[in-house]
């Protein structure tokens, strides 16, 4: 059963139609990348099904529920965090305020208390740091702290935009152990990133966006040795 659905999604900047009539599904507890060039439209789609973008044409539904038209403090709620490329987390805030603001829509404070314990025993770089200024973190700890931060909300489905980017190698594979524990305890995870042969790695299901459009759908396991996608994406 799919936890999202985009239907003929089409999202705009002005006259530009960055996405057009994308329609994918991400079932409970898989792990979907996107991949692409850049500017293909990836981040894009992510922060329209956060609705931090307005569609301009198409549905999203999530647990079986239209979301095309909610607000984005709704679409927490209702069960979706997004972790967005390039951190942005609250540099001048601590670690821990950063978490506590994670979990804004809850009201439940033991339940918040105990998911910060929890996001110290997942990331434990954040409990030693956190009284510090989360604008004092390397890059990596900032990406960690931006993954738990989105996780602080509970969410079903968490959209990881490049948590790869710019981090060393072995940083990488730190964040995306990570990344698969998080799917082993259920979480559902729909992945934009840089890295298409490392997403692929990590996935059940891929999707290929060139100039806003799903040009190739599949298994990743199959399309890792796509002779279309190997050219394109995975340099070979």
């Amino acid at each position: 059963m799919a936890l999202l659905e985009l239907d003929s999604l089409s999202v705009g900047y002005g006259a530009i139609r960055a996405v057009r009539e994308v329609s994918l599904c991400v079932a409970e507890g898989e792990i979907v990348t996107l991949i692409g060039a850049n500017g293909a439209g990836k981040s894009t789609t992510l922060k329209a099904v956060s609705r931090l973008l307005k569609p301009s044409a198409g549905l999203i539904i999530f647990a079986g529920k239209e979301i095309t038209r909610s607000a984005p403090d709704e679409v927490v709620r209702e069960g979706i965090a997004h972790c967005p490329e390039g951190r942005q987390v609250l540099v001048r805030q601590s670690v821990r305020d950063n978490l506590e603001l994670g979990g804004y829509v809850r009201r439940d404070r033991a339940g918040i208390a105990d998911d910060i314990r929890r996001m110290f025993r997942l990331f434990p770089r954040l409990e030693e740091r956190s009284r510090q200024s989360a604008g004092t973190l390397s890059g990596g700890e900032q990406q960690m702290l931006a993954i738990a931060r989105a996780l602080m909300s509970r969410p079903r489905l968490l959209l990881l935009d490049e948590p790869s980017l710019g981090l060393a190698p072995l940083i990488v594979r730190e964040i995306f152990a990570i990344i698969r524990e998080l799917n082993r305890e259920g979480m559902t995870i729909l992945l934009v990133e840089q890295n298409a042969r490392l997403a692929m790695q990590h996935s059940r299901r891929t999707y290929v966006l060139e100039a806003g459009q799903v040009t190739i759908s599949g298994p990743s396991a199959e399309l890792i040795d796509d002779q279309r996608v190997r050219q394109a994406y995975l340099g070979e």
